[in-house]
């Protein structure tokens, strides 16, 4: 069964010890951080599904760490950890996009049912999709290759698979350039401005899969970023 990935980032050792434990006890793999610093480049750059932020830390407090990753990974599902008492910073993280918040302290099973709602919801919850349909033909991502209505086939580049699997997980939303960025690279968008990495990334994938002008599978939005139009696609049977 495939395990969601948690980013837990709290400078109190007891009490970060005791989420790490529910959360592996819960069956989701976890990854822990409990300096700013340390926390803002992973919260950034790493693979996860779900951030666990305090807001008090030292260096860049949550609401640093927040703001950052809202810019560069706008759909990432975040809860802020905050004090009783602490009514100004917890609005402040929901203004600043937090998807929930828990109070300390808080109980086992209240942070695991936080943890399901947010993620249930999330727009970039793993789908990991194994097979795309287009209208060109058929796309098995797990083997990177296009199978075409002709019968001719093509692979894929490493990084073409992961941004086509990245666009089907998210399909019907734009997804900006800044998040391709984020997500498919794993550079932070902010030291590569005007950049037209992506842009030429997508016409080399698009070229790949013989994407009708007409109705194409990968759609541009002007000014936006790019959004996944395709034919269907299937998840694998062994996700939660």
């Amino acid at each position: 069964m495939a395990k969601y990935k948690i980013l837990v980032v709290e400078d109190d050792d007891p009490v970060r010890d005791s989420i790490v434990a529910t959360l592996q006890v819960a069956g989701y793999e976890t990854v822990e951080e409990f300096d700013g610093k340390s926390a803002m480049e992973r919260a950034i750059r790493m693979q996860y599904d779900l951030l666990l932020l305090d807001i008090e830390l030292p260096g860049p407090n949550g609401l640093k760490i927040l703001e950052a990753v809202k810019a560069t990974r706008p759909t990432i599902p975040v809860i802020m950890l905050t004090g009783r008492g602490d009514e100004r910073s917890k609005v402040k993280g929901l203004d600043g996009g937090a998807d929930d918040y828990v109070v300390k302290p808080f109980s086992a099973p209240e942070l695991l049912a936080r943890i399901r709602a947010v993620i249930r919801r999330s727009p970039e919850r793993p789908t990991d999709v194994r097979h795309v349909d287009i209208h060109s033909g058929h796309v098995n991502l797990d083997q990177r290759e296009i199978v075409f209505l002709d019968g001719e086939r093509a692979d894929l580049s490493e990084r073409e698979e992961v941004l086509l699997r990245y666009l089907v997980a998210n399909t019907g939303r734009t997804v900006t350039r800044d998040e391709i960025l984020a997500r498919v690279y794993r550079i932070n968008p902010r030291s590569v401005v005007g950049t037209r990495t992506v842009d030429m990334l997508v016409t080399r994938l698009r070229r790949k899969l013989r994407d009708d002008t007409d109705s194409p599978a990968i759609a541009t939005v002007r000014g936006r970023g790019y959004t996944f139009h395709g034919t269907g696609c299937e998840e694998r049977s062994d996700h939660k």
